[in-house]
């Protein structure tokens, strides 16, 4: 196929033909909202890093989720602040805990919205890692029962989806079994599978107050320089029960997106985490990007490289922007 008898600017020459043979497709459908959930009443706390962002109190909370039904998002990743924090992390699986107060009220008031939480004890423990501490190791398998325990409790609340962020070794089975043990096997996990230690983790530490307080995270967290090791990952996550594989972040690892598409047959999630949102949003603010446009370009990405759905704190802005606009 060569020019002159193939012109492909024949197909580009109005935004028409451009919808008619457009590849990938991003919709309202595709995008998960996070959220972070705090102790108290009329609480919006302002997250300075990540703007238009907030710690919210219930009651906060349950207006900004249904703003997010209201634009078509079908569901809201829930991240908790707790009021104490302790070297268990036992207000991550106490019945009154931040999030399992806050599940419970969003699915009295807003039952269509879907609600997956965070499973993970780093915003719960005074150590701020996300396992059981021994010296100044994280222990593996002691740290099990206690995840296995907070996807319990989510479910409890009425959590319609866990999402285990950990990366401790064997949780997806341990929390399969808990939740089969206890008759609800009809919830799915979204396992935060292919989790790199990354350092665009930094505003959403800030706004979870989850930063660790000695040392860093990579004896559990990924590698960023590895690939083949993801596909390992994903693969034991899945044998291990796993209905949602997830990538974690998204636009420096798309290549491992792709690669994870091609071997695993389960949907993708991928995480669009704080710090890529945090660079867009600066950079927009100072006038030296569209931010719109970078947006919608950075969503579509993530999207083309194989994700069926994607956690992003662009998830409103992108889902006014679809109702505005019929391309990228």
């Amino acid at each position: 196929m060569l020019f002159p008898d193939y012109r492909p600017r024949r197909l580009r020459q109005n935004e028409a033909f451009r919808r008619m043979v457009r590849e990938t497709v991003l919709l309202t459908d595709h995008l998960i909202l996070p959220l972070f959930a705090i102790n108290g009443k009329d609480v919006k706390n302002p997250i300075p890093s990540m703007p238009g962002h907030y710690q919210l109190s219930v009651d906060n909370l349950v207006k900004s989720a249904e703003e997010a039904r209201r634009l078509g998002i079908p569901a809201i990743m829930l991240f908790g602040i707790p009021d104490k924090k302790d070297s268990l992390g036992t207000r991550a699986y106490a019945k009154d805990g931040i999030v399992q107060k806050a599940t419970a009220e969003l699915k009295n008031k807003i039952p269509e919205l879907m609600v997956i939480t965070d499973v993970c004890l780093c915003q719960y423990t005074d150590h701020g890692h996300c396992g059981v501490v021994e010296g100044q190791i994280i222990d593996n398998d002691a740290s099990l029962d206690l995840l296995a325990e907070t996807a319990l409790s989510h479910a409890k609340a009425g959590a319609d989806m866990v999402a285990p962020s950990d990366m401790m070794d064997g949780r997806v089975a341990e929390i399969r079994g808990i939740l089969d043990e206890n008759n609800f096997s009809n919830i799915p996990i979204m396992s935060y599978a292919a989790k790199y230690c990354s350092a665009y983790y930094g505003p959403f530490r800030q706004a979870a107050h989850s930063a660790p307080q000695f040392g860093d995270r990579r004896t559990y967290q990924m590698d960023p320089a590895n690939a083949v090791e993801a596909i390992r990952e994903v693969t034991m996550d899945a044998e291990e029960g796993a209905d949602i594989i997830m990538v974690k972040p998204a636009l420096p690892y798309l290549d491992i997106i792709y690669r994870v598409r091609q071997e695993i047959d389960l949907p993708i999630a991928a995480y669009n985490v704080s710090g890529e949102y945090a660079m867009i949003k600066a950079a927009a603010e100072k006038g030296w990007i569209d931010g719109t446009k970078v947006m919608m370009e950075s969503l579509i990405s993530i999207r083309r490289a194989g994700a069926d759905m994607i956690l992003t704190y662009f998830a409103a802005d992108a889902a006014k922007e679809l109702g505005r606009a019929v391309g990228y």
